[in-house]
């Protein structure tokens, strides 16, 4: 949103002008105007970077949930209906998201790549979060780290 011109303290409390029919003037922090379905393509924009960016958190939480303390690179991506969803979901999300139409039944409308980009940083973070714990879960067993962190 703030790509777009909407900054955090410009979308606090516009809920009932976003959604007015008859309100095809908003303006943003930059003082453009918005008409309401500009709004509602960028609202639905944004909804299918969200969903984009849980299905890829999504790959980070399963892949490093295969083990409680042996890294990703100890274990092989061995398991075939994992890898097999792991990519059917993505293929799903893409088709929900790209194909035509899907703006009216899901409110959901094409990204642009660059938004991708929020979902890997997230990913990310967990990766290394949880390689952190599974390294000193294997250097100090039965430690506080290993005790409550354990799933």
């Amino acid at each position: 949103m703030a790509e777009n011109g909407f900054w955090p303290d410009r979308l606090l409390g516009i809920r009932n002008e976003w959604d007015s029919r008859a309100i095809n003037d908003l303006t943003d922090s930059y003082y453009q105007e918005w008409t309401y379905e500009d709004r509602k393509l960028l609202e639905y924009t944004c909804q299918a970077g969200f969903l984009f960016s849980v299905v890829i958190v999504q790959w980070a939480c399963v892949v490093q949930a295969r083990s409680r303390r042996l890294s990703v690179l100890q274990r092989p991506l061995n398991n075939w209906v994992l890898n097999f969803s792991l990519i059917f979901e993505t293929f799903l999300a893409f088709l929900i998201i790209y194909v035509p139409g899907s703006s009216q039944g899901l409110q959901l409308a094409p990204l642009s790549p660059l938004w991708w980009l929020p979902g890997f940083a997230f990913s990310l973070v967990l990766i290394i979060y949880e390689e952190l714990r599974k390294a000193i879960s294997r250097k100090h067993p039965g430690a506080w780290v290993d005790r409550e962190t354990q799933y």
